[in-house]
Order: C-alpha cells, then structure tokens, then sequence
C-alpha cells in the first residue's frame, strides 16, 4: 500500500458481513486508514443480517462519510487513497459504475477511483444474473475495475461460515496487498493431501 488509505462501502445488497469483517480485519491493521460509507439499504441489511448497533459498526472506521456529501474528500481524485472495496456491491450500484453516474459519494469515489487508475473492487451480490447485470460488470471491467462475486470456495475445507467468510475476504485484502492470517495458502494438492504446512 502507497497512501495507507482504503475506502469501504456496504450497499444494499445480502452480504453484510462481508463488508463488516473487511473492516475489523483492516481496524486491526496498522498503518491502514478507513474510510466508510454505508448507504440506507446497507443499514438496512445490515440491522436484518447482522443485528449489529449502527454505532459499533460506525467505529471500526476511521472516517466514516454521508452517501449524500459528494463534496467530501474521497470525491476528490486529488486526495491520495489505495483505492476502494464495494462489499457487498448491490446491482443498482453496479450498474451506476458502470455508466459513471456520480449520483452519491460511494458511486462518485468509484468513479475517482477509476478515473485516477486505482483499484476497484466491487463484491457483486446477485444470483441469477441478467444481460444488464453481465453487461455492467463487462463494462466495469473495462473500465479497470475488479468485479469480485462473493462465491465460497471448498478446497480449504471449511467447517463454520465464519471460514468461508475469512476465505473471501483473504482473496480481497491480497487485491491490496493487505497482510492477513485469515485463510491457510494453497500449497499444492500434494500438500493438501499430505497435511502439510500451508
């Protein structure tokens, strides 16, 4: 990481926790500054999934933002960040990405971030897909972004929902270069098998 500063968005989308854990793993990461939005459907998911204070959630960041103050400073492309995590990314979301609708900060601070070339990564949270939906993530692919569906991986064996959690968000904070110990590294299916150190 260059600035140390990542910006987070949780929308409203399933997936809270995703955004939620992303978080407390960064708080607990020196040298990483977190700026937060969470739009009102997130709120929403997050009180029906997670049944978390609204207060708790607010205080793993560092800065936390109003979805409605485009004027602030991550709307800027002048002011330095590592770039931005959408998770979970709801297709509304998406789809204004993708057709650079600045109509709020979280879809305003993903256009900065595309534009000044940093990284995006969208948690895109629907299933099935439409052509609107495939065609929006084309397009912010394009665009540089990294479109990253939430889908949980088996290989690594995992016993609770809290590991497939961990796996995914690992997969995230590597996008960053963000140090973590939340899921064991592939070894190779030799050491797999073998039980040997991952």
């Amino acid at each position: 990481m260059n600035s140390g500063r990542l910006i987070v968005a949780i929308t409203g989308a399933t997936g809270a926790l995703y955004g939620v854990r992303l978080l407390e793993v960064l708080r607990a990461t020196p040298g990483v500054e977190i700026h937060l939005m969470v739009t009102p459907a997130g709120w929403m998911n997050v009180e029906q999934e997670l049944q978390r204070p609204r207060g708790e959630i607010e205080a793993l960041a560092h800065v936390m933002h109003s979805v409605r103050d485009v004027g602030a400073s991550i709307a800027s492309g002048s002011f330095p960040t590592d770039g931005m995590i959408v998770a979970p990314c709801s297709m509304k979301t998406l789809a204004a990405i993708a057709h650079g609708l600045s109509d709020n900060l979280v879809t305003r601070a993903a256009d900065v971030v595309l534009k000044e070339r940093r990284r995006l990564v969208l948690l895109a949270r629907e299933t099935p897909l439409n052509l609107a939906h495939l065609r929006n993530m084309t397009a912010v692919t394009e665009m540089g972004g990294i479109v990253f569906p939430p889908l949980p991986a088996f290989y690594h064996r995992p016993q609770t929902i809290g590991d497939l959690i961990d796996h995914t968000c690992a997969r995230v904070l590597d996008l960053f270069g963000v140090g973590h110990r939340l899921a064991p590294r592939w070894g190779g299916l030799r050491a797999a098998e073998e039980g040997e150190p991952e």
